[in-house]
């Protein structure tokens, strides 16, 4: 039974590497597309989409922390630091759309910067 437990804290933990790892390259994404955005037609139409992604990454980063933290019962560190980066990512959105990117740009590296951190530890 301990066995069991010890391979679903594993796979809840590999989870949320995944999960960050995912919302990494998202927001590394968001930067490139954001360069196209400035000389392509179309970079506006990969920037939307890619900020639904990146956002959908996000949520994804919540419910992996939850389901690592939940089941061993651990600190609920990683639970409030997705909180927090879903907090950021919804500001980054609304920025976004309000057309500020002097909120928007500095905001993106930011969230870039301590979603790498947030691999670097995990």
């Amino acid at each position: 039974m301990a066995t069991q437990a010890a391979t679903n804290a594993s796979r809840s933990a590999s989870f949320l590497r995944i999960a960050i790892a995912l919302q990494t390259l998202t927001i590394f994404l968001q930067a490139v597309s954001a360069g196209l955005l400035l000389t392509l037609p179309y970079g506006a139409t990969l920037h939307s989409v890619g900020a639904r992604v990146m956002y959908g990454a996000s949520m994804l980063y919540v419910l992996a922390a939850v389901l690592a933290w939940k089941p061993g019962g651990g600190s609920a560190r990683p639970v409030w630091q997705a909180c927090g980066f879903l907090v950021l990512a919804s500001v980054q959105v609304i920025s976004g759309i309000a057309h500020m990117p002097s909120a928007h740009l500095p905001l993106g590296v930011v969230m870039f910067g301590l979603s790498v951190l947030a691999l670097a530890r995990r």
